[in-house]
């Protein structure tokens, strides 16, 4: 059965983290402890091990996303022999929250012109 690989907490307090480099591609075979990715916190870089053997099916988050929440499904691990289309449908979450700009404020109306 496909599993989905989902962001980790790498600390108690950790919300969100980014991506910052994915050390496997999608078809390569993984072994429980191997390094898949590197997982950056506002505090430090950390490595994210698989905990299951599989094949990476697909790459759910580019590497180099900022703001991926913690449990967000970022990559999907499939067994041997076992097709992409049994894996889960990827929840549509966005990636990272960004702040809208607030729209800039109209130009103050021309007021009466004194007389020459």
């Amino acid at each position: 059965m496909a599993t989905e690989i989902l962001m980790p907490a790498l600390s108690p307090t950790m919300e969100e983290g980014s991506l910052a480099k994915w050390l496997v591609k999608e078809g390569d075979t993984v072994s429980s402890g191997d390094i898949l990715a590197e997982i950056e916190t506002d505090k430090a870089t950390m490595e994210f091990e698989a905990v299951d053997d599989g094949i990476v099916g697909k790459i759910l988050v580019a590497e180099g996303t900022a703001g991926v929440k913690v449990n967000t499904p970022i990559a999907v691990l499939l067994e041997d022999g076992e097709s992409l289309d049994a894996a889960p449908a990827a929840r549509a979450e966005p990636a990272a929250k960004t702040a809208a700009a607030p729209a800039p404020a109209p130009a103050p109306a021309p007021g009466p012109q004194p007389a020459p």
